[in-house]
């Protein structure tokens, strides 16, 4: 056992998502949202680098010793994945930790609207899930893909850096590829997949123009790809892809887009009141007719109120999933304020008048 294992056990027990271990600072875990610190002595540089080393991959230390950062993933078996990433900082190195739960979270019980189970069903296209880092993206996902696993009879391919959820072959074929380690990148695993017989693809972050692209041809010639974005809202995502091809391939790719477009879901965690976790509000795109056409004829502005009057599709706006777990006694009225679009809807539940800038 290494010794670094004792704190994975100590982030387990205190139901923990991530570990921070930084030279010159004492261990921190963050517990529903908030940083703690352990009760353990200061770390020391080379005590933390050897403590670290015991559990790296030799190439992965070279490549850090390079250039300072590097990610990868770590298993303790029977208790859960992490997902590691060092970094260089002033008193020395550091590290956090992700917790990756072995047991999948099914869709009922993250709460997901219903509609999100349906997009497991999907016979080909395209789906992404957008939010910032740390929003639950992965879990979301992981949820969906679980559906898909039990209730079909597929090949699925996931393509992530590292990997995070890892889901056992049942009524479908799983295979798990991660960057770095069984291929050279998303671009390439994406590519080397549609010669892989797949029908669902996963693609971990679609950052680049290339992966980008190859994912939404993979979704226009007959298989359903999800893949995750870090853009805050669903119209903000159409305009995003578009935006990184060059300005004369922008017309031909709103028009793909408008054609392999399934759904957008756009989510951010919330605090629970409960201390009971964290809790996601999506913000979910449906790609109806109406809605292709708007994407088409380059009108992403209007996708808001297309959302609000498309619920009958399982269509929502963020704002709107905010203030029913507001009104459900789940979240703050500060937190659902600060994390609002519309801060006018949210100013009357505040108790005292905002003093920070997020109108800014």
């Amino acid at each position: 056992m290494a010794k670094i294992d004792a704190f994975f056990k100590l982030m387990h027990e205190q139901n923990a998502s991530d570990l921070h271990l930084l030279s010159g600072q004492p261990p921190a875990l963050r517990i529903h949202g908030d940083i703690e610190r352990v009760k353990y002595k200061v770390l020391d540089n080379d005590d933390l680098r050897k403590m670290l080393y015991e559990i790296t991959p030799e190439d992965k230390v070279k490549l850090f010793e390079e250039t300072g950062d590097v990610d990868f993933g770590y298993e303790i078996p029977g208790l859960a994945r992490y997902r590691a990433n060092y970094f260089m900082q002033k008193n020395g190195i550091g590290a956090v930790f992700r917790e990756i739960p072995s047991t999948i979270l099914t869709a009922e019980q993250l709460g997901l609207p219903p509609v999100m189970s349906k997009l497991a069903s999907l016979p080909r296209g395209l789906v992404i899930v957008t939010g910032p880092t740390g929003s639950g993206k992965s879990t979301t996902l992981a949820a969906i893909i679980d559906v898909a696993n039990r209730s079909r009879s597929d090949h699925i391919i996931t393509i992530e850096d590292p990997i995070e959820f890892v889901h056992k072959s049942r009524g479908c074929l799983v295979n798990h590829r991660e960057v770095g380690l069984h291929t050279k990148s998303f671009s390439a695993a994406l590519r080397g997949a549609l010669r892989e017989d797949p029908d669902i693809i996963l693609v971990g972050e679609m950052r680049d123009l290339e992966t980008i692209s190859l994912a939404i041809e993979a979704s226009a010639t007959g298989h359903l790809v999800f893949g995750t974005l870090h853009t805050t809202s669903a119209p903000k995502t159409v305009d995003r892809i578009v935006e990184v091809f060059p300005a004369q391939e922008q017309a031909q790719i709103r028009s793909t887009l408008a054609d392999g477009i399934r759904a957008i879901i756009s989510q951010t965690l919330f605090k629970r009141i409960d201390k009971k976790g964290r809790v996601p509000a999506l913000e979910i795109l449906i790609a109806t007719p109406a809605v292709r056409n708007l994407i088409r004829e380059s009108k992403s502005h209007q996708l808001p109120s297309m959302m609000q009057t498309g619920k009958k599709y399982g269509m929502q706006l963020l704002d709107d999933a905010i203030m029913e777990l507001y009104n459900k006694g789940r979240i703050s009225a500060d937190d659902a304020y600060t994390k609002a679009n519309d801060k006018g809807r949210f100013r009357p539940l505040l108790k005292s008048p905002p003093t920070d800038f997020t109108e800014a």
